[in-house]
């Protein structure tokens, strides 16, 4: 029986095993693979990296989860984006509200870590709006075989200049009727975030029956939230217009990730598992190193943010 990510059992096992039997042919011989695992939001792309990783382990393939979201710039640095470049950065998740230096350098302490040089993975804590001190981030103490690289941009390629004079929802009309806040954010799609995509072993894609269902899986948490009374619970209202930040992107990634694949993941609607399929293509040969962006005028640099 086919299961829905988001329930606690997670995706059957047949469906995790067939991936990492994929994934295997990829992995570079001599040095830590770094797979990319992409998805619009709530498509169940942290529940599948645990159960991948976990399935791994189990074949002797030590595998560590790295998610973008842990690397968003605080709210003090993307409340200095907002002032500087566009009021609509104090909203993180877009390309350039990520710390992208900082996600080059874990990869690379990942890949050479030991007991006295040991590699932190970042956590990002989404109530306090904060990344957490240094101190509170885990250790990993051996290179990994296997680094999954989870986020729901991961791969997604900038889109041609021309076509960000169209505003794609009432939130670029009203909010960035100057197309400045998309542009920018295009530019650094293009920048950073192309080097970071460029070092990818393989990317797996969770491809959605379309944009119109994130509005639906997002909100089965705030729903919860809502019951309960929680202070922090999204209404609809206010849910509707966060997803507007991300529907440009997400748009995008629907047209282009599956032909830029190596494995596609295909959902319906509940997120169940309609298809898998795996390129035909060689294995990629990416750079040896994530290469780390330089600081640029704007962007705070990744020492400072590291602990907000």
């Amino acid at each position: 029986m086919r299961r829905d990510a988001s329930t606690r059992a997670g995706y059957d096992r047949a469906t995790v095993d067939a991936l990492v039997d994929a994934l295997v042919p990829r992995l570079p011989p001599r040095r830590t693979a770094l797979v990319g695992v992409s998805g619009l939001q709530a498509s169940g792309k942290s529940t599948l990296c645990a159960q991948l990783a976990a399935a791994a382990r189990e074949r002797g393939i030590a595998t560590e989860v790295l998610a973008l979201d842990d690397f968003y710039l605080g709210r003090r640095d993307r409340a200095t984006l907002a002032r500087d470049v566009h009021p609509l950065l104090a909203t993180r998740g877009v390309p350039g509200t990520h710390d992208v230096a900082l996600l080059a350098e874990t990869v690379a302490a990942l890949r050479t870590a030991t007991p006295r040089r040991p590699a932190r993975i970042p956590r990002f804590d989404k109530g306090s709006d904060t990344r957490l001190p240094p101190s509170r981030w885990r250790s990993v103490t051996s290179p990994p075989r296997l680094i999954l690289l989870e986020g729901w941009c991961v791969g997604v390629p900038a889109e041609p200049p021309d076509a960000l004079a169209h505003a794609v929802n009432s939130l670029e009309r009203t909010e960035d009727a100057d197309a400045r806040w998309r542009t920018w954010v295009n530019a650094r799609l293009a920048g950073e975030y192309a080097l970071s995509w460029r070092a990818l072993d393989a990317l797996i894609v969770l491809a959605a029956p379309g944009f119109d269902i994130v509005s639906r899986w997002r909100d089965e948490p705030e729903r919860a939230l809502r019951k309960r009374g929680a202070p922090r619970a999204m209404s609809r209202a206010a849910l509707r217009r966060f997803v507007m930040h991300y529907e440009r992107l997400s748009r995008r990634a629907l047209r282009t990730l599956p032909a830029l694949a190596d494995i596609v993941v295909t959902l319906d609607g509940a997120r169940r598992v309609e298809a898998i399929r795996v390129s035909a293509r060689a294995p990629r040969r990416p750079p040896s190193r994530m290469r780390a962006p330089r600081s640029r005028p704007g962007r705070p640099r990744s020492r400072r943010s590291a602990s907000r």
